[in-house]
């Protein structure tokens, strides 16, 4: 599957509700599911469930494959990943894509605090794995995009796992690596708003 890129700003705020995340997080893992499904791993309901993967739907974010009749048709992600711009003039598209930038690192730091408060019970050579940790680098906005694309270069061949179970190590398991550079505030000096192109 392909990166989808939505420019719409009733895209961006649909996708921007938590369990709509949750739901295209599910669908991208786990693969195909129905309703009912769904709400077996999450506890929201069915008739939620439902609701929420025909709004993602609308927005061409996931899809019925076709099998199945009435909440038993299984439901799957349209693609593996999605972006919206980092920079726009439109100020409607630039409120909902802060908007969807800012419940995502919501999301991340509650996973990532989540982590912490249980790494204790993760096997030792998990624990040391873990990466936490920030650096403070000097670089030009060309710069800080080639990086990012570096970067994900790094994470392809790991990300053809998710696609191909057959690559992946009897050990490994699923990991969630999360990456955000931003300029560093300066003391007395406004902050600006501008972000790089996101995705998730």
């Amino acid at each position: 599957m392909d990166r989808r890129q939505l420019t719409d700003p009733r895209a961006l705020r649909a996708y921007a509700h938590p369990f709509r995340l949750t739901l295209i997080g599910l669908l991208r893992r786990e693969g195909a599911m129905t309703a009912t499904r769904a709400a077996e791993l999450t506890g929201e309901s069915v008739a939620g469930c439902s609701y929420h993967l025909r709004m993602l739907a609308k927005y061409g974010l996931a899809e019925q494959t076709g099998e199945g009749q009435g909440r038993e048709k299984p439901w799957r992600a349209t693609a593996s990943s999605t972006s919206w711009p980092g920079y726009t003039a439109d100020p409607e598209v630039r409120e909902a894509a802060t908007a969807l930038s800012l419940a995502l690192v919501e999301r991340y730091f509650t996973e990532a605090t989540r982590w912490l408060e249980n790494r204790h019970t993760e096997p030792a050579d998990w624990q040391e794995a873990a990466p936490l940790g920030d650096a403070t680098i000097f670089v030009t906005a060309a710069e800080l995009k080639e990086l990012d694309e570096q970067v994900w270069e790094l994470l392809r061949p790991y990300l053809r796992r998710t696609e191909d179970p057959e690559q992946r190590p009897a050990a490994s398991r699923r990991v969630s690596y999360v990456h955000f550079g931003h300029p560093a505030r300066e003391f007395g000096t406004p902050t600006h708003d501008e972000t790089q192109e996101p995705h998730a």
